[in-house]
């Protein structure tokens, strides 16, 4: 799918979408629903004094991301500044060429990688990454070929089959893949890009959660199938807050017919949605940050608007106050929520048989915390069972095919770490 966009300078007013906390594609939230599953605040909650597992590193990384295992168990990981590895169980390392040219600056780089279902068949694999072009950069998947016939591993027949337009300035750019469990679908969280008004917008693939085929077309059956949106709509730089947001100047661009956010978007109104994951029950879940306060897990439902920038349970970074979830029925409330911020990267359920007392459990990587946190649920009611100080920002965690949790800490010399059960401990 390949949209392009003219731009033209204006005052306008802010699209009416943009400030309508519930459009019409969208089915009403059951007030009752919402308030009856008041979240808890796990902010404050302390790191174990021991760890239960071996924390052993296998390699080093600039600027890691993402990882994704193979069939064979070996890794894909991603590096921000472009460059894609393939990585054994053991560390060894080999640069995959054939990367598409990304925008590396704050958030923006080589973000996700993720396997296909049909890997087995075509051995496609998936990338998202901020894309450069006019008018500055936007959140772009690809997908391609992994050959690793030759001496250097590559990608080929690299195709983007889906962008985020129309192109701006701004970071939190999302980028988590999940596939459905039937393998037919795929998920992509779109952060809305550090302008707040967006992610209210239907018109635009900003603080969305889509819902794709695997050739990047909107799915059958979501909440706004079949429908189109309007091909003029308001960009905007980065405000200083969601104040500012509501009043700042607008930029007219015009999209190419159709615009397919409406028939794209399964869930709306999320902020910097950074993991995503299926359960066993095929629910699906999403860990968001925050602002200053109130990271997220949410429970994704079809439909659903999550209320950012309109409600939330932090603060503008400048102390100016948001509404609260609590007092606007109109929205869900998130699942659990951190206040103060975990800053969460990564999210994977754990049914692995190395720990298995973790059965059913998610495992949330944190930035700001430094932290591993372990949920729990009841059903559908999460809670923080357990939380670890790793020392690191880690910035992503999987569940491996060996029973072992895999973690990637953030930073230039990021640390690729197999956790394994610590028998002795």
């Amino acid at each position: 799918m390949v949209r392009h966009i003219t731009v033209a300078v204006a005052m306008i007013p802010m699209l009416a979408g943009c400030g309508s906390p519930q459009d019409a594609n969208q089915p009403a939230a059951s007030a009752s629903a919402i308030a009856s599953a008041a979240p808890v605040n796990y902010g404050n909650a302390t790191p174990a004094k021991t760890k239960p597992f071996k924390a052993t590193p296998v390699a080093s990384f600039d600027t890691p991301w993402a990882l994704a295992f193979l069939p064979d168990r070996r890794m894909l990981v991603t590096e921000k500044p472009g460059r894609l590895w393939l990585v054994t169980a053991t560390g060894q390392k080999q640069q995959v060429s054939g990367v598409p040219t990304v925008h590396f600056e704050g958030q923006g780089g080589l973000l996700f990688v993720a396997v296909s279902p049909t890997y087995a068949q075509n051995a496609q694999v998936y990338l998202t990454y901020s894309e450069p072009g006019e008018g500055g950069d936007g959140l772009a998947l690809a997908r391609a070929t992994l050959d690793t016939s030759g001496a250097q591993p590559a990608l080929k027949d690299l195709q983007v089959v889906w962008r985020q337009l129309p192109r701006g300035k701004g970071g939190q750019f999302g980028g988590y893949i999940a596939f459905s469990p039937d393998g037919r679908y795929l998920f992509l969280t779109s952060g809305e890009r550090q302008r707040f008004t967006p992610a209210q917008d239907p018109d635009q693939a900003l603080g969305k959660i889509l819902r794709l085929t695997l050739d990047g077309k909107p799915a059958p059956g979501n909440p706004g199938a079949g429908k189109t949106g309007s091909t003029t709509v308001g960009i905007i730089d980065p405000p200083e807050n969601t104040g500012a947001a509501a009043k700042a100047p607008v930029r007219k661009a015009t999209m190419p017919a159709p615009n397919l956010t409406p028939a794209e978007t399964w869930s709306t109104g999320h902020r910097n949605p950074y993991g995503l994951a299926f359960d066993a029950e095929g629910r699906l879940w999403e860990t968001e940050m925050g602002p200053q306060g109130g990271d997220e897990l949410n429970l994704i439902e079809p439909g659903r608007n999550y209320g950012w920038p309109l409600v939330s349970y932090g603060k503008n970074y400048d102390d100016t106050p948001i509404a609260s979830h609590s007092r606007d029925p109109r929205f869900q409330q998130p699942a659990l929520y951190w206040n103060p911020i975990i800053a969460p990267a990564g999210l994977a359920f754990y049914y692995g048989s190395m720990f298995p007392q973790w059965r059913g459990s998610a495992f949330v990587g944190g930035l700001a915390s430094t932290a591993l946190i372990r949920i729990a649920f009841d059903g559908t009611t999460p809670r923080e069972a357990e939380r670890w100080d790793m020392g690191a920002r880690i910035r992503a965690v999987m569940a491996g095919p060996d029973g072992a949790l895999w973690l990637l800490e953030d930073g230039s010399d990021g640390r690729l770490l197999r956790l394994t059960a610590d028998r002795a401990g």
